[in-house]
């Protein structure tokens, strides 16, 4: 989740490994689709914190880490150093048919628009290039950002849809946008993956790191009153044995240029 919308330095990358580090694992099994093999040049797109690029890097690729994140960034310089890390948008890429691969895992569903990356992918990629990525899909956290709603709705706060930070689509809906720019869909499923989050205060800590646009312009107290109140209205539904499960849906494609 790390082609954030918001700005670069809004991303805490110390949080992000100390509290959400199931990010990068759950990749792990992505790598087994994209199958690397030595001396490909592989880019890791949304790299974050660097550990899956450092997992392609004990294949034996050549991987480059792009995120737009310029704290992401300097915390996979620092822990990964041999690593070439670079800033930069999903949006943006000024790559021309420079990669074997390109591997995405919990980053795009914080891209728009998705058809610009799609295109900057596309064309990053060589001939019989493979795109493997992993995102929200359609109904993904949907417990929990329609209760940080209703909660706002309670407290007399109107909520403006274009504070969502997400791109979550169906599966046809990211499909066709794949063959629309060229790409051979060879893969495409969307999945439950019921996700643990890390202590008591999973959810909170959750929310503080990724979905604080929601609140943009609501003072900090009222923030943590919302987000008690989300935290005790959905303690019967996603909170089991002590620990919060956050409702996530996955899209995993792949695709061929």
């Amino acid at each position: 989740m790390n082609q954030s919308q918001q700005s670069s330095d809004s991303w805490n990358a110390k949080l992000y490994d100390g509290k959400h580090s199931f990010v990068s694992e759950y990749g792990n099994d992505l790598i087994n689709f994209l199958a690397p093999k030595p001396n490909e040049h592989i880019l890791d797109l949304g790299c974050g914190t660097g550990d899956i690029s450092k997992k392609l890097y004990d294949h034996g690729v050549n991987v480059v880490g792009i995120d737009k994140s310029e704290n992401m960034i300097q915390r996979a310089k620092s822990k990964y150093p041999y690593i070439k890390f670079t800033v930069g948008d999903a949006t943006e890429l000024k790559y021309t048919e420079e990669f074997d691969a390109i591997f995405s895992n919990a980053t795009l569903h914080w891209v728009t628009p998705p058809q610009k990356a799609l295109s900057c992918i596309y064309n990053s990629l060589k001939d019989g290039g493979r795109f493997v990525a992993e995102f929200g899909g359609k109904g993904n956290v949907l417990f929990i950002t329609n209760q940080i709603k209703q909660e706002m709705e309670l407290l007399g706060l109107t909520y403006a849809e274009e504070r969502f930070p997400w791109y979550f689509p169906s599966i046809g809906e990211y499909s066709t946008q794949m063959e629309k720019e060229g790409f051979e869909v060879t893969f495409a499923t969307h999945f439950k993956r019921p996700t643990p989050l890390e202590g008591e205060n999973g959810l909170r800590n959750w929310i503080n790191m990724f979905g604080q646009s929601m609140f943009a312009g609501i003072d900090e107290e009222t923030v943590s009153l919302i987000i008690t109140n989300v935290e005790h209205s959905l303690s019967d539904t996603l909170l089991e044995d002590g620990v919060w499960i956050a409702d996530y849906k996955r899209i995993r494609v792949i695709g061929v240029k």
